[in-house]
């Protein structure tokens, strides 16, 4: 496959977009975003109410997971009101990084002493927040849809300030098109691409998320899976094999960050745990088996590219479960990383669809780790039976002879076939008050 130069740089763009920084949760810190925005163009220091408006998904992901340097609180108001107060909208995702305990309790007494209102918008797009600010003179709201940090609307005093078109059926229209990525042309790219476009990012990629996920190893997080794992191979229970190191090392990342660790994380698709799920186990696979650094440094650029790309037909919130989506690309970049041939890869990543694409998506919190797991250890399955051969053919359920094909009917199962699955779940999650 000859890859022109525009076509580089443009998926070049596109995993510059996707592996970003970001502190916590990426929902309650888009919120805490957009807050943080509203207050910028705010006419007043005086604030008597504030309003924030969330999709169901957005709702979904922000009820069960702690906010970073909050102490360990959880919520929408919580996000919302330390980017409000004391949030640096200019960090984009990281931005309540620098927010210290002292703030936090300016914070507490802000929601135990003001009007709050959480509104959830119906019948919006998945990614959805606006917040409006409110006193007896002054009013502004900032709203963003899509992507986290995507600001559409700004008023002030019912001005119009910004208006920022985009298409609601496609968060594409904002972005560098993701369509013309395929399995195969990430594929050729890892294998070609110069090093020196890709390897600050993915040496960032490495230091990051490890250091996350050996927090977790060594602290107290959520319920400790990834800990849990490796306690059980220290005591023999589990094998000493590099399989359970790596569901161990990924899901700590999650354990850690699902429970308010304030250590930055580099997500993929929006998300931490799908960078994080995308990354680790492939960095435990590569240290313990000796792998050199560009054999990783290309095996995760294949490895988060093809997340992208799976992630993009899913859309970037979804009862269907993402980490399913950077597992998938896992499975492949183990083939890649051990020079398997490129139907092998895709094998892979359709062995892997086809296991776990049954995992919903019920909310960040701290059972994504246990998921990160369950796929981390799906992904290394897929990928002997892809080795060894085995694989599932087309026409098995949504598996398709084509893996593009095969992607094809992932979008249409989770976007179709979920959608209802979804609003079942933030229902419940609504009435779910425990």
């Amino acid at each position: 496959m000859k890859i022109s130069s525009e076509t580089k740089q443009k998926v070049l763009k596109i995993l510059y977009e996707e592996v970003i920084p970001a502190q916590g949760c990426t929902e309650p810190i888009a919120i805490a975003f957009t807050a943080a925005k509203a207050k910028e163009v705010f006419e007043d220091e005086q604030i008597d109410k504030v309003i924030i408006y969330c999709s169901g998904n957005i709702i979904k992901n922000v009820k069960s997971v702690v906010v970073p340097n909050s102490g360990g609180e959880i919520g929408i108001e919580v996000a919302a009101i330390m980017g409000l107060l004391y949030g640096d909208a200019s960090k984009d995702l990281m931005v309540i990084s620098d927010i210290s305990p002292k703030e936090m309790e300016e914070v507490k007494y802000f929601i135990a002493n003001k009007e709050i209102e959480v509104v959830h918008k119906e019948d919006t797009e998945k990614l959805y927040v606006m917040v409006e600010i409110h006193n007896e003179n002054h009013c502004s709201s900032v709203e963003i849809k899509h992507l986290h940090t995507n600001i559409t609307q700004i008023k002030r005093d019912k001005e119009l300030v910004l208006q920022q078109a985009c298409n609601d059926n496609c968060f594409n229209s904002i972005v560098e098109d993701r369509s013309i990525l395929s399995i195969a042309l990430i594929y050729e790219l890892a294998k070609t691409i110069e090093l020196e476009h890709i390897e600050s990012l993915m040496n960032q990629v490495i230091s990051l998320n490890s250091n996350i996920a050996n927090e977790g190893l060594n602290g107290n997080y959520g319920v400790n899976i990834g800990k849990v794992i490796l306690e059980n191979i220290q005591s023999g229970f589990y094998g000493d094999d590099v399989r359970n190191r790596a569901a161990s090392f990924a899901a700590a990342g999650s354990d850690a960050r699902m429970s308010g660790c304030a250590l930055p994380v580099m997500t993929t698709s929006g998300s931490g745990n799908q960078g994080m799920a995308a990354s680790l186990a492939l960095i435990e696979y590569a240290n313990i088996l000796n792998k050199s650094k560009e054999d990783l440094i290309r095996t995760l650029f294949f490895s988060h590219l093809a997340t992208v790309h799976i992630k993009t037909n899913v859309g970037r919130l979804s009862a269907y479960c993402g980490v399913i989506c950077s597992a998938a690309a896992v499975a492949g970049a183990l083939c890649f990383i051990e020079r398997k041939e490129f139907k092998v890869i895709s094998h892979a990543i359709a062995n892997t669809l086809g296991d776990v694409s049954g995992i919903i998506c019920d909310g960040a919190k701290s059972s994504c780790a246990m998921k990160i797991a369950t796929t981390i250890y799906a992904a290394f399955d897929a990928y002997l039976l892809a080795s060894s051969g085995k694989f599932f053919h087309g026409g098995d359920g949504i598996i398709a002879d084509d893996i593009e094909q095969t992607l094809s009917h992932i979008e249409k199962l989770s976007k179709d076939g979920m959608r209802i699955t979804d609003d079942v779940i933030i229902e419940i999650m609504n009435n779910n008050k425990s």
